[in-house]
């Protein structure tokens, strides 16, 4: 049965306090699910606030986000600025754990992927965007810059941006490729905006590789989207990370 608002969370039925040890967002996901079935939470109910919960699990804000962020990739909730985690599809906790481990497996073969399409394509795009694509791309950078400017973390702004990026290359074949890893790119996108400070520096790498492409400077718009992957290739929790 569905709860109104943010469900109270109560002992003893409520998170308890988690003893240290690696990978403690492990076990902050294990005792969400565990908590959220308990609770009879199912699709479209809202967590409690993150303050409130980190103070019933006894672990720092940090190590819940990073909790949250791992329920996130793998599809279980949406956090969303200004509106709480929402949780989107009833988990089960080893299924949950498995797709995290297997995320972590495929994290090296996805930044490499990334190097070797997207820093080609921004040199493609700067030799072969329209005017049209410029558009694209300025439309992509506003709609971030939007979204950090109310605090959200530019998720979908980001995603917009490097789609464009990827058209305004004008190459089917590296399109289709790209095609073929964006569901893991997108996690790890999640995570990496999740970190501090990360949303306003990711957008201003996609500000300097848009600058590369607008003067039509092939090497510096290869040179900006190395700089921005090795910045936003750092994601601790997929990496294994822990708070």
């Amino acid at each position: 049965m569905s709860a109104p608002g943010e469900p109270a969370i109560t002992s003893p039925g409520g998170p308890q306090p988690l003893r240290r040890s690696p990978r403690l967002y492990e076990q902050v996901v294990r005792q969400l699910i565990a908590w959220a079935d308990s609770s009879g939470l199912g699709p479209g109910d809202r967590l409690p606030s993150e303050r409130d919960l980190a103070v019933r699990l006894g672990v720092s804000r940090a190590t819940l986000a990073q909790a949250l962020v791992a329920l996130e990739v793998t599809g279980v909730v949406s956090v969303r600025h200004g509106d709480g985690t929402v949780l989107l599809a009833a988990p089960r906790t080893e299924a949950v754990l498995a797709a995290l481990r297997v995320r972590r497996d495929d994290l090296g073969d996805v930044i490499e992927a990334r190097q070797a399409l997207e820093v080609r394509l921004a040199a493609l795009a700067a030799r072969r965007r329209t005017e049209a694509d410029l558009a694209e791309i300025d439309a992509a950078l506003e709609e971030m810059a939007a979204d950090v400017r109310r605090g959200g973390r530019g998720v979908g702004g980001d995603e917009r941006f490097h789609a464009a990026v990827t058209a305004a290359g004008h190459s089917p074949l590296l399109g289709r490729l790209m095609a073929e890893i964006a569901d893991l790119v997108r996690e790890s996108r999640i995570e990496s905006l999740s970190q501090e400070g990360r949303p306003p520096r990711s957008l201003a790498g996609h500000r300097a590789i848009a600058e590369a492409i607008r003067a039509r400077d092939a090497p510096a718009a290869a040179a900006a989207m190395t700089a921005h992957l090795d910045l936003v290739s750092d994601v601790p929790l997929l990496a294994g990370g822990d708070a």
